[in-house]
């Protein structure tokens, strides 16, 4: 009796490490599809922000125009020339950010500011996506250039 006892364990044994390695397997693809799924995510917001900009009537330009370079749907930070050059979203996260101050701000905070579902986790990463173009302090929290937060930043009421 004690050698089947013996066997039966051995076997269950066996069966626990070929388990656990499978578990293991699993768990490395899973987060590459999360991260496959965060990068595409990511992608198509940004391809539909762009469609959405694209859809916007065209107003007519009196005088120089500004040269054209690469479609971006946030300008380069020496091509803006304050906040009011961003996209109405970004003006949004921008005055959020200005808000937050030094205590940063998060992705799911954004998502909220943004009219976003925020326990949508693509939702979140998308936020996230924009928030990486602030300055992240801690682990996940995201403030405005020091300079920005002293000079430029816009402040709820109104004024720079």
């Amino acid at each position: 009796m004690r050698a089947v006892l013996e066997t039966r364990r051995k076997a269950a044994a066996v069966r626990v490490e070929e388990l656990e390695a499978e578990l293991e397997r699993l768990r490395a693809d899973l987060v590459d599809a999360e991260e496959v799924l965060r990068l595409r995510t990511i992608g198509l917001e940004q391809y539909l922000e762009a469609l959405a900009e694209e859809e916007q009537p065209a107003e007519t330009v009196v005088g120089p125009r500004k040269p054209v370079g690469p479609r971006r749907a946030v300008p380069h930070r020496q091509n803006a020339a304050g906040v009011e050059d961003l996209s109405v979203d970004y003006q949004a996260v921008m005055a959020a950010a200005a808000e937050a101050g030094s205590d940063g701000l998060g992705a799911r905070r954004v998502a909220v500011v943004l009219g976003w579902d925020s326990a949508s986790a693509s939702r979140v990463e998308g936020a996230r996506a924009r928030l990486k173009r602030l300055v992240e302090t801690k682990p996940g929290r995201f403030t405005l250039p020091a300079e920005q937060r002293t000079d430029e930043a816009v402040r709820p009421g109104g004024g720079s």
